[in-house]
């Protein structure tokens, strides 16, 4: 509340434009303009006691008509107050020119002081913001005005009474009067919104406790009242004027507030009126069903026209709605197109045209441990959301973006999605497109087809109820295309921002795993979901996949226990996987081995407090007698918890290795297996990309009598095919170099070279395998073991250079999960090792190759003896 406070001759001005700050009121102002931010930094931010600025109302120039002197004093009401101009060139404008203004400053303000400060830098133009609340305090009279700096000062003086002024003034009969006539008004306003809105209690202590000058101020603040009203009230100096301006304010607003009521009122009674003809209705069509004349048809297209009308379309859609019902009224049922057009109404009438979903106020840092507490890691794309959400924050109508989640399956893109909704409070729609073929169920079908139907984003729509859910289109790598059509040329519509403007704020997300048509593609914004480490798989499987799947099989930890090491075992034996889905696979099996030996217990069944025993006296006599017989009926409607509960066993299973190799089998991948493959020489390790995440691939070669063929096998493509001819011929240039072969014997010279990638069932191409092809050639014709704790990959040219390739996060992961230890990479890809976890770079030694010679340095144990003396 405003209290008596003792002015500086001297204040900072800062300008309110057609709008009045009176004492006792609370405001709250956002400054961004040069001026405005110099005075508060300087005014208010800067000092450790709370600093005063003036508030000073200024006048549009488009409103004011006359031009009065220099400066001159407000007068009271009935008189036109006068107004300082001071003439300002301003540079910065708009169009660059050099302009005058002239700003028409009131000559009366108010004193305020600051009760909340904070600071804000808008991005990315690094401008500094302050949102100030401020409290008016009291009047005071502008003597003569100037500037600072970039802002204005002015001397002053006050306008308020003194303690001896207000007490001649108290004892004033008119007054005394005019204070009881105020408070009796602003007393039957109070009770009148205390009977509407059930407050008001606040308000009467202040009647009681605040001087009546006071309460004037404060109770006309709170109105929503004209400019020049407002400064009639500020130029009221003389209490007595100011009384009686408050009071008839004060009175207009009751008599706005009853003659609303009485509106209300009024249109209540018609709603009584049309309920009370929607029951004599019913008992028409009561009557009629009785008398056996009800016209069924009839009512079904009235209840449909009902519904129309509440559905709330737009203009143009009403409109066609209209013109198609009238055609459906002269339709028999019978007629072909009845029931295309009666279905295609009520699609309109399902649609959620004015429908949202109720979003919650957008809070980053809940959104932020919304998202951490449902997905472990996945930083880069939890940092893109919360992107979304500040921009969202800050302009509402913001146009959703398109996200293409790419990733090996089990990473959490799906459940990515759901938590965005989640995040936004808004509801989720799934739509798969695997398999789609048909453009049409995209778009739609024609309506004067058999059975036809929207597309499947409407039918989305209209399952999901509103107009702006988060929908996820997924598996849309998986559309095809025939003679019906192409589906992905169709989503182009959709996603394209200046075409889908009825879907402009639907916040698709996508994913895919194979390629997109580029078109398509260009329309998304693309963030990648690589695997799992083995530490962030045994993170996520604590926090999230242990009691997911216990309380999936109504269990709990005290039936089933698994130590982070059993965790561990299950994650290097079991899966080699990017995601976590195999995972969770083996973590169900060893739930439903609990599950079978906490239902097969014997034990008596407790009774639990909300459970009802069954009393008979044959029950009775048998507990009497102490046989072990007890019996309870559990209600239908118990959760899986509550009905595990109810089992009880001696003590919780505790997984061990032999009950892993019970439940799940022996180990499917050891850490023997690179040494006991690479055991002999010409085979090598590589890293290779494929849909499901990086993996480590073995290529084998060897010699054979022949007549200088090179044969590969393996399921390959046509890249890696050139790849392998490539190796070869630079191992050939080279082999008296490398000491493969002196340079008058011909190193294929009456043999073959076989080469092959094993796993042959599985299609494998790209440009990626040139350094380990030549690695494999030369432990080949070296008979030199390749180091098993050593992978690589590259693609090279023919003169040896080692060119880079991409996915090397997700080859290091692989790496990391088969337990290599060395990684050999191209040197152009040390750029791309910062997205690449530090947990994991620090288990790894990562080496850097610029040509084919360092590769084959690091290759070999002892590094590369035989390039000693040679000309490379």
């Amino acid at each position: 509340m405003a209290e008596s406070v003792d002015l500086p001759s001297r204040l900072a001005i800062l300008p309110f434009r057609n709008k009045v700050l009176l004492p006792g009121a609370i405001i709250r102002i956002r400054c961004t303009s040069p001026s405005s931010v110099k005075l508060v930094e300087q005014e208010l931010w800067q000092r450790e006691e709370k600093g005063l600025i003036g508030i000073l109302p200024v006048r549009d120039t488009a409103e004011v008509t006359t031009v009065g002197p220099l400066l001159s004093q407000g007068t009271e009401s009935g008189e036109r107050s006068s107004k300082i101009q001071v003439a300002t060139s301003e540079s910065n404008k708009p169009d660059g020119k050099n302009q005058q203004e002239v700003i028409h400053w009131h000559t009366r303000g108010v004193a305020a002081r600051a009760l909340h400060l904070s600071r804000g830098v808008e991005k990315p133009s690094g401008r500094v913001t302050y949102i100030v609340v401020l409290e008016g305090l009291c009047r005071f009279n502008v003597q003569e005005l100037s500037t600072r700096g970039t802002y204005y000062t002015a001397r002053i003086s006050s306008l308020d009474m003194n303690k001896t002024e207000m007490e001649q003034v108290e004892q004033d009969p008119e007054f005394i009067a005019l204070s009881r006539q105020f408070k009796a008004t602003a007393m039957e306003l109070i009770s009148v919104l205390e009977q509407k809105q059930k407050t008001g209690g606040r308000t009467k202590v202040l009647l009681e406790t605040v001087p009546v000058h006071k309460l004037a101020d404060i109770f006309v603040a709170s109105f929503e009242i004209s400019f020049e009203e407002q400064l009639s009230m500020l130029d009221s100096v003389d209490l007595k004027v100011r009384l009686s301006k408050a009071t008839e304010l004060v009175d207009r607003h009751l008599q706005s507030i009853r003659v609303a009521e009485k509106i209300t009122q009024k249109v209540e009674g018609q709603l009584s009126k049309s309920q009370k003809e929607f029951l004599l209705r019913q008992q028409m069509r009561a009557i009629k069903e009785e008398l056996g004349d009800n016209d069924d048809d009839e009512d079904d297209v009235a209840a449909l026209e009902r519904k129309m009308q509440n559905a709330g379309m737009p203009p143009n859609i009403w409109k066609h709605a209209q013109r198609e019902l009238r055609r459906l009224k002269k339709m028999q049922p019978q007629q072909p197109g009845y029931n295309s057009s009666r279905v295609y109404l009520e699609l309109l009438a399902d649609l959620p045209w004015q429908k949202v979903s109720e979003e919650v106020e957008l809070d980053l840092r809940a959104a932020k441990e919304r998202l951490d507490s449902d997905h472990y890691g996945l930083v880069k794309v939890k940092q893109r959301i919360i992107e979304y959400l500040a921009v969202r924050k800050l302009k509402p109508d913001a146009r959703g973006p398109v996200l293409c989640f790419v990733g090996p399956p089990g990473v959490g893109k799906t459940s990515l999605a759901s938590s965005i909704a989640s995040a936004l409070g808004r509801k989720f729609v799934r739509i798969s497109l695997g398999g789609v073929k048909d453009e049409a169920d995209i778009r739609g079908h024609r309506r004067t087809y058999i059975g036809s139907m929207p597309g499947r984003l409407i039918e989305g729509l209209k399952r999901v109820g509103v107009s702006n859910p988060v929908m996820l289109l997924d598996e849309i790598d998986k559309t095809g295309s025939d003679v019906r059509g192409d589906p992905a040329s169709a989503l182009l519509e959709v996603l394209d921002p200046e075409q889908n403007k009825t879907f402009n704020d639907q916040y698709p997300i996508f994913f895919r795993v194979q390629p997109i048509p580029p078109p398509l593609l260009d329309r998304m914004e693309v963030i990648e979901l690589p695997g799992y480490t083995p530490e962030e798989k045994l993170k996520i499987t604590m926090r999230h996949l242990i009691p997911r799947v216990l309380d999936q099989h109504g269990l709990s930890s005290e039936f089933l226990e698994i130590s982070e090491a059993m965790v561990k075992l299950v994650i290097q034996r079991y899966t080699r996987e990017a995601g976590v889905r195999n995972l969770e696979r083996n973590l169900a099996a060893l739930a439903r081995a609990a599950a079978v030996r906490v239902a097969e217990q014997e034990q008596a069944v407790p009774l639990s407090k909300d459970m009802h025993r069954l009393s008979t006296p044959l029950l009775d006599s048998r507990l009497a007698d102490g046989s072990e017989m007890e019996m309870e009926v559990i209600p239908m409607g118990v959760n899986n918890q509550e009905l595990s509960n109810t089992f009880r066993v001696a003590s919780p299973l505790v997984v061990d290795e032999d009950m892993l190799d019970k439940v799940l089998g022996p180990p499917r991948y050891d850490d023997k297996e690179t040494a006991e493959r690479v055991a002999t020489p010409g085979v090598s390790v590589g890293l290779v990309w494929t849909a499901f995440g990086g993996e480590v691939q073995f290529v084998e070669a060897t010699a054979m009598a022949g007549k200088g063929d090179l044969h590969l096998t393996g399921q390959l493509g046509d890249v890696i095919k050139e790849s392998a001819q490539i190796a070869l011929t630079w191992v050939r240039a080279r082999a008296a170099d490398l000491k493969l072969a002196t340079e008058e014997i011909n190193l294929l010279q009456g043999r073959d070279i076989h080469i092959h990638f094993p796993a042959g069932a599985v299609p494998k191409d790209g440009p990626s395998a040139g350094v380990t092809l030549v690695t494999s050639l030369v432990s080949l014709f070296s008979q030199k073991r390749v180091r098993a704790d050593t992978a690589m990959t590259g693609e090279m040219t023919l003169r040896g250079l080692i060119l880079p390739v991409g996915g090397i996060k997700d080859k290091v992961l692989a790496a990391h999960r088969y337990g290599i230890k060395r990684v050999i990479l191209p040197e152009r890809n040390l750029k791309d090792l910062v997205e690449v976890p530090s947990a994991v770079l620090a288990s790894l030694e990562i080496l850097l190759a610029k040509r084919m010679e360092d590769v084959l340095e690091q290759a070999f144990e002892g590094g590369c003896p035989w390039r000693q003396g040679s000309k490379l």
